[in-house]
């Protein structure tokens, strides 16, 4: 990847237009010749993305891991999350993007959204070929729906059938886990509201106390939750979202460090670098400098 600028570029699906479909699918190999060298640098989106490779062969970067692609590899790509693809412009397969407003309507699509698209450890596996037949049949109806823009209930039979194919394949990778999701557990539920909050407020510097009281629980019972479901304290759950923030501004930017502070909620740039080292064990400069390629 490209040096490091003072920004992490950031790109948006239809911003100016929201009376257009929130959603966008492409064939991968024509996409990555119109994107160039633009999608190679590291950058993120505002909407999700999904990137599905037919063949095997190279590499992607999510965040702070690079994976080999395998035959049928699924990467899932969260808003704000950042990634880049390799030089290889010969890529098959299929991409789709779409803005949370698209996605999010009911409990379900929150415990989607947090095991599908904001799973740090692993954004990417390969699915067998039955797996990759049930994901073509989906695709092929939602390429064929596109075509019927001006019909009744359009954009909504899009909206169940991106649905469809993500349970089926969470429930293929949950199949490989020893994780069971219970939708209709209300802690569970909760859990997943607290990291919905988390992820718009980790840089006010909330307590939790504050997040209790945005979920109308008490502290305590939010602790509870997320020991249960994390087995992690809620400031810990916090802090690690805000860690999170630092470590892609440290290693994708070239900004001070003192902007980094200010950018992830605090306003003492000292106090910033002590709480750095004591959640990752080094000052934000040694980690910038561990990062940077030799």
């Amino acid at each position: 990847m490209k040096k490091p600028d003072t920004k992490i570029a950031q790109y948006h699906l239809h911003k100016a237009h929201p009376e257009k479909l929130q959603f966008e699918l492409y064939d991968l190999n024509a996409y990555r010749k119109k994107s160039g060298g633009q999608a190679a640098k590291a950058h993120s989106h505002s909407y999700y993305q999904i990137i599905w490779f037919f063949d095997e062969g190279g590499t992607h970067v999510v965040d702070f891991q690079t994976f080999d692609i395998r035959k049928n590899t699924i990467l899932f790509i969260a808003k704000d999350q950042i990634h880049a693809f390799d030089a290889n412009l010969e890529v098959n397969g299929w991409l789709i993007h779409f803005n949370e407003s698209f996605f999010m309507h009911s409990d379900v699509d929150i415990f989607l959204k947090y095991n599908i698209f904001n799973s740090q450890q692993n954004p990417c596996y390969a699915i067998d070929s039955e797996t990759a037949k049930i994901g073509t049949f989906y695709i092929s109806l939602i390429a064929g729906e596109l075509t019927q823009k001006h019909r009744f209930g359009h954009g909504e039979i899009i909206r169940f059938l991106l649905k469809a194919f993500l349970i089926n394949f969470e429930r293929v990778h949950l199949g490989n886990t020893e994780k069971n999701l219970e939708i209709n557990s209300q802690y569970e539920l909760q859990f997943y509201k607290l990291k919905e909050l988390v992820e718009y407020n980790y840089a006010k510097g909330l307590s939790v106390i504050d997040y209790a009281d945005m979920l109308n629980i008490s502290a305590r019972t939010l602790t509870t939750i997320t020991k249960a479901h994390a087995n992690k304290s809620t400031s810990k759950l916090i802090s690690e979202r805000v860690i999170l923030e630092a470590k892609r501004l440290l290693k994708f930017t070239t900004l001070q460090v003192g902007e980094v502070a200010y950018k992830t909620g605090f306003d003492d740039a000292s106090y910033f670098v002590k709480y750095f080292k004591r959640h990752v064990g080094s000052s934000p400069s040694a980690y910038r400098n561990a990062q940077s390629p030799e």
